[in-house]
């Protein structure tokens, strides 16, 4: 067809993407801001900033990556495509000869107008055309494979080919010779994209061509030649199904490849997402149920985690973080793998109940919110929790693991943050909300829906040898990729953490999502909720969960084997009281405490008397208190606090001189150096802290005393940091704008482009970027807009001197100030008069 007969462009239609932008409403350029954010930073000047910024190589590929997986198949369909390329081309290509189905229209239309709005395509549907980086990085080139598997075109692929040479290919595909090559090249075009002629030609070929071009159909579509071919080999290179590319290498035309495929870019079409498929369905009530436990124990854990590291945690290593051996020895403390006491250490730390103290010697201690956050009620607590892990950017499985330069990473440290991880873990929730109340998924399903909203990176490619052509195969593969990883971190972190129950969605965590529904995208899931938004579904789901959770007791059970059983949560001034007074036995439905020696000594430590812990236990029990438990609080009572420490470096003084000559009798306390200094004194070279564990492992009962030679009671001091704030999520790119800030980059930009677009007067220099006028042309002017109130085109320099262009309505003239009403910054401002360079009339059309 000659340049004559080409079909002329309408009038309306764009020619470029500016001028499509243009054409858009204000909610369809908020719509592209807000699924592209990248671009509001900084806010564009105007229209035409906008589009080269929506084309630019980093956004476009950001954009690309959040394409779900049919949108990206169809851009891809549209970067092999002719340009610019027709609905119905770009429909054929997707669907195939066979048309495809309803499911498949209404798809391509989603797909079609999802690129639409995010600047991606833009054209009317005769001439769609696809942004020209997206088309660089989508269409095939021989560096890379295109992710359809698809190769050059019949004219990319012979450019540069002899004309001697494209004749030869003419006349053995039995097509009649022509005149030039780019006739020859027309007319080979031709044939392969005609359906009957090139069955036809395919029908001729002998069986191992035809094999090879099974091979390479899919692609990739290079392979490797060799000098002299076999005669298979050689009779499609003759006839053009294969053409050279480089020496040894040859490709597959791309129109030959779509007529092998029935005219489809996609072996496999993705047009829905999979569906979220059940795996067992239980009784919502008892899901809930299970849920609300397994928010207890979190409680409790994370509780028990700060007991632990309440009069000071681990030191904090030198390059921030946990030494594997605290790790280890928190993961004892709380009774659970080391990958699980990570995730309660982290979530700790999320929730900002746990930092460093900033001390010399640095160690981890809970903060003072810590104790802000025990005098709530459970069920916030748990929210405050909850939330926390939903907005954290910290992702807990990466522990242990190995970042970029090798180096482990450790609970608490560094290089933990992943900006996604918010937008995976509710992303994974919202999908299970998709189920019926009570019904779990199916992890691999889960899995599936995600790489269908976001496709991992790359595709897998793969090829064979075949008749002497091997193909171009990809690398072996990859890991799992993090989105993956991440996902299935979530299902598990969620069980843990009570936010779903037999892995099934609760009512609490329901109500802790929002009102998302299994139609809300990726995109909607990712929305960060406004403060107070936050702050009621933490309120809605903690009314949901109270009655779930047991009410505390303020009673046990005592037994005749010096154990107290407590048949559930206990209040909490009984329970700290009886966890110095006991040791925990094991946990469970019930807690079992067990009576030692040593822990009755602890109490007496304390400041408690004897009388003070039979009242108690008395006042606590349901049962009587058996009398072995009776007469080994009275027991060590007798005993304890007979023997007395002091500071000499250390004595030891007792009024009973045959206790004293136990003691340096006895071989034990051959390390402590003892020595009488009085026949109820002893001095020791020890400490006092060695001389009282030294004796208590000598099975006395001593009591250290202080200087005035009273007893010293000894409480655990609780270690506190200092005020510390929770981490912030780390975010990779820009935050997402909200409407407000969307509403008024929109105004700018329509300002802006109505400042650089507005038809103006001829300007005495037109070769200037900025209006150039006189001082007395510009006063002048601005008192004449003034008068009959139009808008003007001027040049303005700031205190900065950055210079810019500006629409302005004057409304005032006075001294050397002027009053506008100033369309690009949609407010009326004051500009001295001095740093105006020019000032235009705009035209009167």
């Amino acid at each position: 067809m000659s340049t004559d007969e080409q079909p002329q462009r309408p009038a309306d239609t764009p020619r470029s993407l500016a001028e499509a932008l243009r054409s858009r409403d204000d909610a369809s350029l908020g719509a592209l801001l807000h699924a592209r954010p990248d671009l509001l930073n900084p806010v564009p000047n105007d229209l035409t900033q906008l589009a080269t910024r929506a084309a630019t190589r980093a956004s476009v590929v950001r954009a690309l990556e959040r394409l779900d997986r049919f949108a990206q198949q169809v851009a891809e369909a549209l970067a092999v495509a002719p340009e610019p390329a027709t609905y119905d081309e770009l429909h054929a290509l997707v669907a195939g000869d066979e048309g495809g189905d309803t499911t498949v229209d209404t798809a391509l239309a989603r797909a079609l107008a999802t690129l639409r709005e995010q600047a991606l395509t833009w054209g009317p549907p005769d001439r769609l055309r696809l942004v020209r980086t997206a088309r660089e990085l989508l269409a095939p080139a021989p560096q890379y494979p295109s992710p359809t598997g698809l190769g050059p075109t019949v004219a990319e692929a012979t450019a540069g080919m002899s004309p001697n040479r494209m004749q030869d290919i003419v006349a053995a595909a039995g097509l009649p010779s022509t005149h030039d090559a780019v006739s020859a090249v027309r007319s080979l075009t031709e044939l392969f994209t005609d359906r009957t002629r090139m069955s036809a030609l395919l029908d001729e070929a002998p069986a191992e061509s035809v094999e090879v071009l099974s091979r390479l159909v899919w692609g990739p579509p290079y392979g490797q030649v060799t000098a002299d071919p076999a005669r298979h080999l050689r009779w499609l290179l003759d006839r053009g199904l294969l053409l050279p590319t480089s020496p040894g290498t040859v490709v597959l035309p791309r129109e030959a490849a779509l007529h092998l495929r029935a005219g489809r870019a996609h072996r496999v079409l993705e047009p829905a997402p999979p569906a979220i498929e059940p795996l067992r369905e239980h009784r919502p009530q008892a899901v809930d149920a299970a849920a609300a436990s397994q928010a207890y124990m979190a409680l409790d854990t994370v509780e028990e985690l700060m007991k632990d590291w309440d009069e000071g945690g681990p030191t904090v290593l030198r390059a921030g973080g946990l030494s594997v051996r605290d790790l280890k020895r928190t993961a004892v403390a709380l009774d659970v793998p080391e990958p699980v006491a990570a995730f309660w250490v982290e979530l700790a730390y999320a929730a900002g109940l746990v930092a460093a103290d900033g001390d010399a010697d640095e160690r981890y201690a809970a903060t003072p919110a810590y104790d802000d956050w025990q005098a709530l009620p459970a069920p916030e607590r748990w929210s405050v929790l909850a939330t926390a892990w939903l907005t954290a950017t910290r992702t807990a499985g990466l522990i242990g693991g190995r970042d970029g330069k090798d180096r482990t990473l450790s609970a608490l440290g560094p290089h933990l943050d992943r900006s996604s991880a918010p937008e995976i873990r509710h992303r994974v929730l919202t999908l299970l909300t998709t189920l019926p109340d009570g019904a779990s998924p199916t992890p691999e399903s889960v899995l599936a829906r995600l790489r269908w909203e976001r496709p991992p990176r790359g595709s897998a490619g793969g090829g064979a040898s075949a008749g002497g052509v091997s193909s171009h195969a990809s690398a072996g593969n990859a890991p799992m990729e993090l989105r993956a990883r991440i996902a299935q971190w979530t299902l598990n972190e969620a069980e843990l953490l009570g936010f779903t129950g037999r892995g099934a969605l609760s009512a609490h965590g329901r109500a802790l999502l929002g009102s998302e529904s299994e139609e809300s995208s990726p995109e909607t899931s990712a929305t960060h909720p406004s403060p107070a938004e936050l702050a009621a579904r933490s309120a809605r789901a903690a009314r949901l969960l109270a009655p779930l959770l047991p009410e505390p007791l303020d009673h046990v059970l005592l037994q005749a084997d010096l154990t107290a059983v407590a048949p559930g949560p206990l209040e909490r001034p009984l329970a700290e009281t009886l966890s110095v007074l006991a040791d925990v036995e094991s946990k469970g439905g019930a807690t079992v405490y067990r009576f030692t020696p040593g822990s009755v000594r602890r109490a007496l430590d304390a400041g408690k008397a004897a009388s003070d812990l039979h009242a108690f236990l008395a006042a606590h029990s349901r049962t009587p208190v058996p009398q072995p438990l009776a007469y080994l609080i009275d027991d060590v009572a007798r005993k304890h606090g007979h023997l007395r420490i002091g500071v000499a470096s250390a004595y030891v003084r007792c009024d009973d001189e045959a206790l004293l000559n136990e003691i340096l009798a006895d071989k034990r306390s051959q390390n402590l150096r003892l020595r009488r200094l009085a026949p109820t004194v002893l001095a020791a070279q020890a400490d006092p802290g060695a001389l009282l564990e030294g004796l208590r492992q000598m099975g006395f009962a001593p009591a250290a005393e202080s200087a005035d030679g009273d007893v010293l009671i000894t409480r655990a001091h609780a270690h506190r940091s200092p005020p510390r704030t929770a981490p912030e999520p780390v975010h990779d790119g820009p935050p997402l704008a909200d409407a407000t800030l969307i509403g008024a980059a929109v105004r700018a930009i329509r300002a802006g482009d109505l400042a650089s677009t507005a038809p103006r007067k001829a300007a005495p220099e037109p070769g200037e970027t900025l209006p150039r006028t006189t001082a007395a042309e510009t006063l002048a002017t601005m008192q004449a807009a003034v008068l009959t109130s139009e808008a003007v085109w001027i040049g303005y320099v700031n205190a900065e001197g950055s210079a810019s262009q500006r629409v302005i309505a004057p409304i005032r003239v006075e001294g050397g100030f002027v009053t506008a009403y100033d369309h690009t910054a949609d407010e009326v401002r004051t500009y001295p008069l001095h740093r105006v360079t020019g000032v235009a009339e705009l035209a009167d059309d």
